[in-house]
């Protein structure tokens, strides 16, 4: 603790695992410690981490626990209801599961429910347009008491005549993410969401008894880690893939800092979800969209097999853990493929400046120089990497960076980065 006045505590309680890293406020990484989430008293777990760490005299958490934050859509026309709902998604932390285009009857609520979403996104009209579908849909959503918060983002001229109609309900009224025609806005409703997660959704997960835990979190972990990313980004930009069990995220961030120490705000749709490969759940979901990308997947279908048939699986073996290497690798290509066609491929005058691998799988291995060959030779990335220095995140701080920036630590945030582990 020598040289650390006041160490601060930075936790991710994930479904899974509880994460924490203890920095100093010179930002000097002190101690990492994790222990199994444990709900229904998430804050057993986080105790846990929190004595493993030692004294603390700030303590920073966010949360994906309780499988994230499910967002679902309804809205006027499908297109764009599931354009608007996917963009207000991708950075407020949230997966969309389910969109509805129309008004909505009694099979469409059903579907609705059939979701079990956290947040209803209600969307529909420009402002000053025809309002007729929004206000059937915000008495349908009322009259069938839809019960996760609203979120209203739709035609605003309509917007005191559906808050009537939603009386009772808990809903959180934004700016329309579609003001005009042609016009998307997903700013506003981001933030809608991520008020209602923090102030709605954590407490009722089941999670906890109680306030404290939901008093505690401070943001969404995807949405902290791209807070992260975005201290790590100068004049070139900054690819992360982190792959997990069931989904591989990938964030991307061109910013820089003013002289005033502030991290300048990033792009727009800067996160992606691939919610159909991952290592565990979702790696015959690997091997599939590999093969549609026309990837080499020679011998990979059954050991992909038996990793989604026993998502515990733990590699005990040279050859399993080589396979485990080539299916993450195969992942990653696919992510960041698929992220690359999103920003049109635009991530600077020189692409990326820096590859950052986050994930279970890249933090255990012993060398990755096998995924480093597959990433720099194929032949869709390598522009957009050609300069990257590929490092991997193996005391996983993302995350608490994010925490630090967002509380007004940037300086404290880009030291603790400067941990990140050099791949190559």
């Amino acid at each position: 603790m020598t040289g650390a006045t006041k160490p601060i505590a930075c936790l991710d309680v994930g479904s899974t695992w509880t994460k924490g890293a203890l920095v100093g406020d010179d930002g000097a990484l002190l101690a990492t410690a994790q222990h199994a989430t444990t709900p229904p008293e998430v804050l057993d777990g986080v105790n846990a981490v929190l004595k493993q760490l030692g004294h603390a005299d700030e303590v920073l958490v966010c949360s994906s626990a309780g499988g994230g934050l499910r967002l679902a859509v309804v809205g006027h026309e499908r297109l764009i209801s599931a354009e608007a709902g996917y963009r207000v998604a991708l950075s407020a932390g949230a997966k969309v599961v389910h969109v509805s285009a129309g008004e909505l009857d009694g099979a469409g609520i059903r579907a609705l429910r059939a979701e079990e979403p956290d947040v209803v996104l209600l969307v529909g009209g420009t402002d000053g347009g025809d309002a007729k579908v929004l206000l059937h849909n915000a008495a349908a959503l009322a009259r069938n008491r839809i019960r996760p918060p609203i979120v209203f983002a739709g035609n605003q001229s309509a917007r005191l005549e559906a808050l009537e109609v939603l009386a009772g309900r808990t809903v959180v009224p934004t700016a329309n993410v579609l003001p005009d025609v042609g016009e998307l806005e997903p700013g506003p409703a981001r933030a809608a969401i991520r008020e209602v997660f923090l102030n709605h959704v954590i407490g009722g997960k089941g999670l906890s008894r109680g306030r404290k835990f939901r008093d505690m979190v401070r943001a969404v972990t995807p949405d902290a880690v791209l807070a992260g990313v975005s201290q790590l980004a100068s004049e070139d930009a900054v690819l992360v893939v982190d792959v997990g069990g069931a989904t591989t995220d990938v964030y991307s961030a061109v910013s820089i800092h003013d002289e005033q120490d502030r991290a300048v705000a990033l792009p727009q749709d800067r996160r992606t979800v691939e919610g159909d490969i991952g290592m565990r759940w979702s790696a015959l979901g690997i091997v599939a969209e590999a093969e549609a990308e026309r990837l080499a997947v020679d011998g990979l279908a059954e050991f992909a097999r038996r990793r989604s048939s026993a998502v515990g699986f733990v590699p005990d073996t040279a050859e399993e853990s080589a396979v485990d290497l080539r299916l993450a690798g195969l992942a990653a290509v696919v992510a960041v493929r698929r992220h690359l066609r999103l920003v049109d491929g635009k991530l600077g005058p020189r692409g990326a400046g820096l590859l950052v691998l986050s994930g279970g799988v890249f933090r255990h291995a012993g060398d990755i120089g096998p995924v480093v060959d597959v990433l720099r030779s194929d032949p869709v990335l390598r522009p957009a990497i050609r300069e990257a220095r590929i490092v991997v995140d193996r005391d996983y701080v993302l995350a608490p960076a994010g925490l630090l920036a967002a509380d007004g630590k940037g300086a404290v945030a880009r030291k603790l980065l400067t941990t990140l582990d050099g791949a190559e």
